[in-house]
């Protein structure tokens, strides 16, 4: 088995592509590491994929995944996490920005000292005000929802065993939760490391502020999911009994009310005069509707696949 597979995502990285290529490999022959270097190309406009093209003659441990189309970061990584054979496997952006000579202590890290998982964490960062102070509220939430306790969630430079990638799903913006999803798959052992972070050197930053708003809207997401994934009838259900029965139990509480007023000669009105009867008549029904959305979400609860398949335009082997 390999001891290392990199897993690089990146779009319009062509300047950055051969140094980044260059370092890594320097790394790793002065450590004798057995590696491979895997590129995925998420519909990058620039010349980027024929760099990698010229790239993979250069360097035989370059394999590459050309998306038809831009996908996102956590497709270009679930494709990687496919098609990794190393006993660890390492992302890092294509930026230039995460150094390749963290990569011998995350090693060490999964190998020797046990982790599942090991996260990289840029103590100082160089990025402007408006992308710091975001990050440090998103990191922040994470934690509180999640109970994983990392500094820096979003850090793309990160170690696993191979086995952890091999049980994580991705799509959408689900790359920052990847800790979260190891967590609750069993991997318990997670870990950080401070690590360097450099000032880009080539081109622009490719994510918006949009990108916290859509991270936090999959937060909420995959808690959910992990939470009642496997037995939606247990959120559905509860909620269901608990607002037919409060309907209910209003309902008679209204007719034993006029009842009552009935046969004591006391002033009554009809049920269908109280503005309560109609609320109590909607919470039976939201119950009913709950109810049922819960057996639908037991049927459907086969997981299907369509949500991380993506269109691959070429490969390099």
């Amino acid at each position: 088995m390999l001891q290392i597979s990199i897993v690089v995502p990146l779009y319009n990285e062509a300047e950055s592509l051969p140094e980044l290529c260059s370092w890594i490999d320097q790394v790793m022959q002065k450590n004798q590491f057995s590696y491979e270097m895997i590129f995925i190309n998420d519909g990058s406009k620039d010349n980027s994929w024929q760099v990698l093209q010229d790239l993979a003659k250069q360097y035989p441990t370059v394999k590459g995944i050309s998306f038809a189309r831009n996908y996102g970061k956590s497709a270009a990584l679930h494709e990687g996490f496919q098609k990794a054979n190393g006993q660890v496997v390492i992302t890092m952006d294509a930026d230039l920005q995460d150094s390749p000579d963290e990569i011998p202590g995350l090693y060490h890290m999964i190998t020797e000292e046990g982790f599942d998982l090991v996260s990289g964490w840029k103590q100082k960062r160089f990025d402007p005000i408006s992308k710091t102070i975001p990050t440090k509220l998103y990191n922040a939430a994470t934690r509180a929802l999640s109970g994983v306790y990392l500094h820096d969630f979003n850090c793309g430079l990160k170690a696993y065993k191979l086995e952890v990638v091999k049980t994580i799903k991705l799509y959408g913006e689900m790359h920052r939760y990847i800790p979260v999803q190891a967590k609750w798959n069993g991997f318990t052992k997670i870990g950080e490391k401070v690590v360097q972070h450099q000032a880009r050197k080539y081109g622009v930053t490719k994510f918006g502020l949009e990108r916290f708003l859509y991270g936090f809207l999959d937060l909420l997401s995959i808690t959910f999911v992990q939470t009642f994934g496997k037995r939606p009838m247990h959120l559905f259900g509860s909620l269901g009994i608990l607002s037919f029965f409060s309907g209910s139990l209003i309902t008679l509480w209204l007719i034993g009310e006029k009842l009552y007023n009935i046969a004591n000669n006391l002033k009554y009105r009809n049920v269908t005069d109280n503005p309560l009867f109609f609320l109590a008549l909607v919470a039976i029904i939201l119950g009913v509707q709950l109810f049922v959305a819960g057996f639908l979400g037991e049927l459907l609860i086969t997981n299907s696949d369509k949500t991380t398949q993506y269109q691959i335009k070429e490969e390099i082997a």
